[in-house]
């Protein structure tokens, strides 16, 4: 689904709510406190400025007795294949955060990859898949990264590990490229990035990423990921715990201005490396 007939559809979704919510006799308020959200999540989900998740439109479903239909809808629209099923909702998220926080032990994190380096990681783990598929993925990985253009962008505070400047994922000349797309984005102040150095050892979310996303009206969000599976949680104690580590990976990383000069560093080494072969 295009992207003009998917917010299409998601504006229909909440006509449709808004329409059966008053045909009910419901507030805003009154439904949002049944499906246990706040009203104000109720008037975006109408404006479709927010896309609910599938157990809230589950629950609408159960309060407004439409048999299923904001659940069928729901999953209809989320039903985007560019993304994986865990981290379509995250993609959702990432828009409408104020603030996003994320660790990357071993890949330079989505919102931050040019297009090479997106495709690059795309063919290492889907080898047998058609060019048009390669180029769905790393479109729709470059359309996310529009949100740091945005003048109501999140602040972005990454730490990446050491190992993210030296994977030398699509080689030399895209590695060089992507450091030099990190090192700009700092220099903009579009993003606040920091290094986890060798130097540090264990770190506090050991094989893992770690993504958090704060809201100007909805609870904070903890999101982790591994190879196969991501999960997504708003559980205050957990994402609690989440910030504790994130917190513990921040302070043992290196100052963004020592961060800035050991991805320069590297780029610099990768076009020694162009320039030797």
């Amino acid at each position: 689904m295009a992207n003009g007939s998917r917010q299409a559809a998601w504006e229909f979704f909440g006509a449709e709510l808004k329409r059966r919510r008053e045909e009910s006799g419901l507030t805003q308020s009154a439904l949002g406190m049944r499906v246990f959200v706040s009203g104000g999540y109720i008037g975006q989900f109408e404006q479709a400025i927010r896309k609910p998740q599938l157990d809230v439109a589950q629950r609408i479903d159960e309060v407004l007795q439409t048999g299923g239909f904001f659940e069928r809808l729901c999953r209809q629209l989320i039903d985007d294949k560019r993304y994986a099923d865990y981290f379509a909702a995250v993609v959702e998220l990432e828009a409408l955060a104020t603030r996003i926080c994320e660790f990357a032990p071993t890949l330079v994190p989505g919102l931050l990859q040019t297009a090479a380096y997106a495709r690059a990681v795309t063919l290492a783990a889907n080898p047998f898949v058609t060019d048009e598929y390669v180029e769905d993925i790393v479109g729709a990985r470059l359309e996310r990264a529009a949100i740091l253009k945005d003048a109501a962008r999140p602040e972005f505070w990454v730490t990446v590990h050491e190992n993210v400047l030296y994977i030398p994922v699509g080689g030399p000349a895209t590695m060089a490229e992507q450091l030099d797309h990190m090192a700009r984005l700092m220099r903009d102040r579009q993003v606040l990035l920091t290094v986890l150095p060798y130097v540090a050892g264990a770190h506090a979310t050991m094989g893992g990423m770690l993504t958090l996303m704060a809201f100007e009206d909805a609870p904070p969000t903890a999101y982790t990921e591994d190879a196969f599976s991501g999960t997504l949680v708003d559980e205050p104690l957990v994402v609690q715990r989440a910030h504790r580590a994130y917190d513990l990976i921040r302070a043992a990383a290196l100052s963004p201005e020592a961060s800035l000069a050991l991805i320069e560093s590297a780029a610099e080494d990768y076009r020694r490396c162009i320039a030797t072969t």
